[in-house]
């Protein structure tokens, strides 16, 4: 598998605190990756340093095959290379049904002229539907993202960041708020997506990283505690210590 992502030695300090020290991480191009630690390892410095929202004061952080630097690139930039990020909070169009939210997600030519003039094809259509079908939202495809549950709106979110078709999606606390059912079926739609892309999960709900059934790394102080199998993560003194056992 080649990678996709590589972050070597980097760090960030914020007035004087490390909130990144010496981090190094790399994700193969069609794998799905937990991050989880305590809170303060990182975990969300990590993701805005791979965006472009942070830079950081050292490391490098390289991307694709011709090992591009992300450093050197923009937000916007980075997005259009495919990294695309899920927040916490779902924001959808609320007044849009999902139909239509998926199809102004479609990666499309944005210029203003564009926009203006946009008139989806059929195969946009079924696009649309098909992606409806992979997030379990083809039966409320013409309901008002408004109206959807927390869980629901997640997946929309999560279908309209895979309309853009990005090559890596960070996922930032999928699983929190939701019913155990809906925990299941974004366990399923991360997996699926994870066969065609890179996906990282930032996690605290143990369960859930078990259910993904992945690679685990485990952040601590802004660097890598430990990596491995849940299984091989949870048993490792270091991380009893720092994570589980408080």
């Amino acid at each position: 598998m080649s990678t996709l992502l590589e972050v070597s030695g980097v760090s960030v300090s914020f007035d004087g605190f490390r909130a990144i020290n010496n981090l190094s991480f790399q994700i193969g191009d069609a794998e799905m990756r937990a991050v989880i630690g305590p809170n303060g390892a990182g975990k969300t410095t990590f993701m805005d340093i791979i965006t472009g929202k942070t830079r950081p004061d050292e490391g490098r952080v390289l991307w694709g095959e011709k090992s591009a630097s992300l450093l050197a690139m923009s937000e916007s930039k980075i997005a259009q290379q495919g990294v695309g990020r899920k927040f916490q909070r779902p924001t959808v169009f609320e007044d849009q049904s999902v139909a239509d939210n998926l199809m102004l997600a479609l990666k499309k030519n944005r210029s203003p002229l564009a926009v203006l003039f946009f008139k989806p094809s059929a195969e946009d259509h079924e696009r649309v539907e098909s992606l409806a079908a992979e997030i379990g939202l083809a039966p409320a495809l013409s309901r008002k993202a408004g109206e959807l549950s927390h869980g629901q709106k997640q997946w929309l979110e999560i279908g309209m960041l895979l309309a853009q078709e990005p090559r890596l999606l960070l996922v930032d606390e999928p699983a929190a708020g939701m019913t155990p059912a809906e925990r299941e079926q974004t366990t399923d739609i991360l997996v699926e997506a994870a066969k065609t892309r890179a996906v990282v999960v930032v996690e605290h709900d143990m369960e859930f990283v078990r259910r993904l059934n992945c690679k685990v790394t485990v952040l601590h102080e802004g660097s890598v505690l430990a990596e491995g199998s849940i299984d091989h993560v949870t048993s490792d003194e270091k991380v009893i210590e720092v994570y589980l056992g408080r």
